[in-house]
């Protein structure tokens, strides 16, 4: 069955629509919503059963947190034993925002959202629309991406709808998403803030903030982060990333007349700047190159698009990963899986 769509404007909120979404989470149904980042799933994160609903729907192992969402700062309070200085000079600066924070948790918070970990990821959007609904429903949304587990993030209710049809109840179109990746998730850890997720939030903005900000490695432990999976956020088609360096032009094209020769589809996530030089390719553009905000609003929407066409290798040009190009690249490579190295 196809879910409700309720078009909500940004700008001019019809709380009507809200409150007849809100109904239908208090009833245990699933609610996909705008953020400033991506579409996200909600469900009651206070009920379990609602709650799992959410791994149901989006084919999500049950060993992958869920980020609970709040309308005020206050209410992480509850949610939570204790806010280390660091953390709480971070929240102060960045939310509403792109910045999940993992804490301790209460007991208020179910064993499933947070997969039976004794922290939970907290998060304050700054979405105008996914404010107000998390507001009127007086209670945390626990929500992750809007779409099946592993797939490109839902960056307008297009892809929610492509993924998740006859899955869910209602989806609030609130347009595409400003952002287009995911948010940052931090802990605190001896002494330092832990970058578990590189995304909205850029860690020299934390850094500014908070001093010593280190990043966690593929290698160390991500159990308590949602996003964790080595493999993720990837299309139907094999992506392969050619690396950001003064021959990625010459390299992508090598790699895309090997793989056409061999009968694949081919498809090139391209630089603004290098677009033109792969005319006889299926391309799309990812963003100029030192523009990293823009390619982050681009990137999971091209990866969809070449499904679309139905192309069997995507093949992208690596950005430079300074501020949000981190978030990028991190996506990129998750989308490639680790058998996929840059070229």
């Amino acid at each position: 069955m196809k879910p409700r769509i309720f078009k909500i404007d940004p700008y001019n909120i019809d709380h009507d629509l809200l409150k007849q979404a809100v109904a239908i989470l208090h009833n245990r149904g699933l609610v996909a919503f705008p953020t400033e980042t991506v579409y996200g799933l909600g469900a009651n994160a206070l009920d379990p059963r609602a709650s799992a609903g959410i791994f149901e729907a989006k084919e999500r192992p049950l060993d992958d947190p869920l980020i609970v969402h709040i309308s005020e700062k206050d209410d992480l309070y509850r949610l939570t034993k204790e806010v280390p200085t660091k953390i709480q000079k971070l929240i102060d600066l960045f939310w509403p925002g792109p910045l999940t924070v993992v804490l301790e948790k209460t007991d208020l918070v179910p064993d499933i959202v947070t997969t039976g970990l004794m922290t939970v990821a907290v998060r304050m959007p700054r979405n105008s629309i996914a404010r107000k609904f998390i507001e009127l429903a007086g209670v945390p949304i626990a929500a992750p991406s809007a779409n099946i587990f592993g797939r490109p993030s839902p960056t307008t209710a297009k892809h929610v709808l492509n993924d998740l049809k006859g899955k869910i109840d209602v989806i609030l179109d609130g347009g595409r998403t400003e952002i287009g990746v995911e948010s940052t998730v931090v802990k605190f850890q001896d002494g330092k803030v832990v970058v578990l997720r590189p995304g909205g939030v850029d860690i020299e903005d934390l850094q500014s903030v908070a001093g010593d900000v280190t990043l966690a490695s593929e290698t160390s432990d991500l159990a308590n982060s949602p996003g964790k999976y080595p493999q993720h956020y990837s299309p139907s088609a094999k992506v392969v990333i050619v690396g950001n360096d003064s021959r990625q032009s010459e390299k992508v094209l090598l790699s895309a007349w090997e793989m056409k020769s061999y009968g694949l589809s081919v498809g090139i996530l391209a630089k603004q700047e290098h677009a033109d030089k792969y005319r006889k390719f299926k391309v799309k553009v990812l963003g100029p190159q030192n523009d990293a905000r823009t390619c982050a609003t681009r990137l999971f929407h091209m990866l969809r698009e070449f499904d679309a066409k139905n192309v069997d290798v995507i093949i992208s040009e690596a950005i430079s990963e300074k501020g949000i190009g981190l978030a990028v690249m991190n996506r990129l490579r998750k989308a490639a899986g680790p058998a996929d190295a840059l070229r």
